[in-house]
């Protein structure tokens, strides 16, 4: 009889098209520092339906590390392969972080010892005093602040960084709050790489349904790329907010079957 250990820590890495991270080894950076830790692990390698090679290069990473599984998904989008990965995973403790490792993984140390003091939730950010931002242009900040001070009076009062793409949620919540997506749980394909505020959408709903959020400062290193469009993603991300509250007041998330009341 085979006993499986249950994973402490799952850590989900969602991918879009990532050949030139994979030659820079940021996964095996991840799975250096993962084993390195004295408590089990998995990582889950979540594809939002690559065409450039980073499937199969995802697969021969993975086969031979036990601790290691990909999952391919239809190209929908960051926010359906993000939930696919999270509920995938079998761990106490599941992480969602960004393939480029703008925030180093070594990073979920301090997330795992906030959490330790009693929170579901422990989220990254770049805006707490200690957090250290790298190479961020001036302008990209600025939108940045802008938008998060939007989504405090609309959304998520009293969190500083809804965006940063490094959150450790528990067990519980993460069945719960990606169960209860909306906005952002449709499996539907798309042409481009959008993002979005899946972000707000699940703390938003922690929010509502009590769990305790905490923030963290990280270290995060801004990472060039053309998949971002500033102006324009921030619109669409605003109208997705809007959306979300919309969804709310009309009475649209079953609140009520919250596992936390």
């Amino acid at each position: 009889m085979i006993v499986t250990m249950k994973p402490f820590v799952s850590v989900v890495i969602p991918s879009f098209n990532e050949m030139n991270n994979i030659k820079k080894r940021v996964l095996d950076d991840v799975y250096l520092f993962m084993s390195s830790q004295s408590y089990a692990f998995e990582i889950i390698l979540s594809d939002d339906g690559s065409t450039d090679g980073t499937v199969d290069a995802l697969i021969a990473f993975a086969s031979d590390k036990k601790e290691v599984r990909v999952l391919e998904n239809a190209h929908a989008g960051k926010a359906p392969t993000v939930k696919s990965g999270m509920l995938e995973a079998k761990g106490e403790w599941r992480l969602y972080t960004d393939f480029d490792q703008s925030t180093p993984i070594s990073e979920l140390t301090n997330l795992l010892e906030t959490a330790n003091k009693g929170h579901d939730i422990v989220i990254g950010s770049r805006e707490m005093v200690g957090a250290k931002r790298e190479k961020e242009p001036w302008y990209r900040r600025l939108m940045g602040r802008g938008f998060n001070i939007l989504v405090q009076i609309i959304a998520v009062p009293g969190i500083l960084d809804t965006q940063c793409g490094f959150k450790l949620f528990s067990d519980t919540a993460t069945d719960q709050l990606f169960n209860q997506l909306i906005v952002y749980g449709s499996q539907k394909e798309r042409a481009d790489a959008y993002t979005g505020a899946f972000d707000v959408e699940l703390l938003f709903l922690a929010y509502k349904q009590g769990y305790s959020i905490r923030e963290v400062p990280i270290q995060w290193n801004h990472a060039e790329t053309n998949r971002v469009s500033p102006i324009k993603d921030s619109i669409r991300m605003l109208w997705d907010i809007i959306k979300i509250k919309a969804q709310y007041v009309f009475g649209n998330y079953s609140l009520e079957q919250s596992l936390k009341a």
